[in-house]
């Protein structure tokens, strides 16, 4: 049963159908034990604000994650944890352990992977307690047992109302049960280069720049007249990946058949034109090339991204970067879209469920922490009542973005996001689809070649699947 459950995580996201034929063998599905943390975090005598958690949690309180990135939050905004080390923290009598295993390679699914396996095996000291989840793969863990609901937390919808609802989508199970939460939302936008903007178009205007990127047409002639004056439109086609798949209007797989959305294969022919124009380029994600354009020398117009991508990721902190000279602007741009965001899960097994309950409500509810995390972090948080209270703030402001408050931008493209086409397999279709294009644009591949290196990999990959 073990070997089965194992290769279920391992070798295919869809492990849903897999783990309900395991019944009461998998370890996360034992009713005794999500008993044991529904009773555990009831006998919680305090609410998110008080000083106590609960008299019966365990001695140790285990978190796997894949940065630092939830650490530095539960530090910075969770009054009751107080850090030992790097790995190690307190709350309260409780010992928190960090288990940071980085996602390059797959390492932190492997990882967590292994550890939900030996769930019910592992001491009660060992035992997984929250675990974090990103968009992409989320629907993997929380359509099994290993993820308990957050009702079983003693969480209600009531607490959970000011949340925006594609958060909870995201990681509300094939049976509409909500297995995490989120403190943060990740709508995005259009960073472009101030600069660039008023040289070539006139204005740096927020509302003016939006005129020559509203729809992908118009996008496209923006990118004839930054090729004239010496700027790259994007610094690669995948800068746009993102927007176009996040406006699909079916699923990667459709009755077991891998399926490639209409508005998939428009970036597939939009961005060919692009890179034959040498509009744009075809850079790896994170790579040295791609992030040239973070700097004046780099002449890249545009990148497209929710807050942490402009904040954290485009060299903000270095002197000289466009972010640090407050160089970059936001527009809405083309189509609404979102990227990224964390989800804070609990493990089935855990004997701190009070604990994680208060976790999950103070991070994720508390209306002051939610301004503080806005304020300090720089962060848009999952919170609309905080968000729209901030985006009517005069004295918010994004020195990265020259002084302007990009909230109300990012609050309208969240409204607009559309879930429901999400499916367990998008990780690894997304991932394959880009690999294989980019075969295409660089000309070491006919179309029709690239597409059925696509379908051969991901049916590999997927063997389960057809196209």
């Amino acid at each position: 049963m073990k070997k089965k459950l194992l290769s279920a995580l391992l070798a295919t996201a869809m492990t849903a159908s897999m783990l309900a034929g395991c019944g009461s063998d998998a370890a996360s599905g034992d009713a005794g034990q999500k008993q044991d943390a529904a009773d555990n975090a009831a006998a919680s005598t305090e609410a998110a604000d008080g000083e106590t958690v609960a008299a019966d949690e365990g001695k140790v309180l285990n978190i796997y994650c894949w940065n630092d990135e939830f650490q530095r939050r539960l530090k910075a905004h969770y009054d009751k944890y107080e850090e030992v080390d790097a790995t190690t923290g307190k709350i309260g009598d409780i010992t928190v352990k960090w288990n940071i295993t980085p996602s390059d390679d797959n390492a932190y699914q492997n990882n967590l992977d292994a550890n939900l396996l030996a769930q019910d095996s592992a001491a009660a000291d060992d035992k997984i307690d929250l675990f974090l989840l990103e968009a992409d793969y989320a629907l993997k863990y929380v359509d099994t047992d290993y993820t308990m609901p957050v009702a079983d937390l003693g969480i209600t919808d009531e607490d959970l109302k000011d949340q925006y609802q594609y958060t909870k989508d995201i990681v509300t199970d094939s049976n509409g049960v909500l297995k995490g939460v989120s403190w943060q939302g990740c709508p995005g936008v259009l960073f472009y280069n101030r600069e660039a903007a008023k040289e070539v178009l006139g204005s740096d205007d927020p509302a003016e720049v939006q005129k020559y990127v509203s729809d992908w047409d118009t996008f496209n002639a923006t990118a004839e007249k930054m090729k004239a004056a010496g700027y790259q439109m994007t610094s690669s086609v995948n800068d746009t990946y993102r927007v176009y798949s996040n406006n699909v209007t079916s699923k990667w797989v459709e009755d077991g058949k891998v399926n490639i959305d209409d508005n998939i294969m428009k970036w597939v022919e939009d961005s060919k034109k692009m890179v034959d124009a040498g509009e744009t380029g075809v850079h790896d994600m994170w790579s040295d090339d791609w992030r040239k354009g973070f700097f004046p020398e780099g002449k890249v117009f545009c990148y497209f991204g929710p807050a942490w991508l402009v904040n954290f990721s485009m060299a903000a902190d270095t002197e000289g970067s466009i972010g640090y000279e407050g160089g970059w602007g936001a527009a809405e741009g083309p189509q609404g879209f979102f990227w990224g965001g964390t989800w804070i899960a609990a493990a089935a097994g855990t004997d701190n469920a009070a604990t994680i309950k208060d976790i999950m409500l103070t991070m994720t509810t508390d209306a002051d922490v939610m301004k503080e995390i806005v304020v300090d972090d720089d962060d848009f948080v999952n919170n609309q009542i905080v968000m729209e209270e901030m985006a009517e703030d005069t004295s918010y402001s994004s020195k990265i973005l020259g002084g302007q408050n990009p909230l109300e931008m990012y609050c309208a493209g969240v409204y607009s996001l559309d879930l429901s086409n999400l499916s367990p397999y998008d990780q690894g279709c997304n991932e394959g689809f880009q690999k294989a294009m980019k075969n295409y644009f660089e000309d070491n591949a006919t179309l029709e070649e690239a597409l059925d290196l696509f379908y051969k990999g991901i049916t590999e990959k997927y063997p389960e699947l057809t196209y």
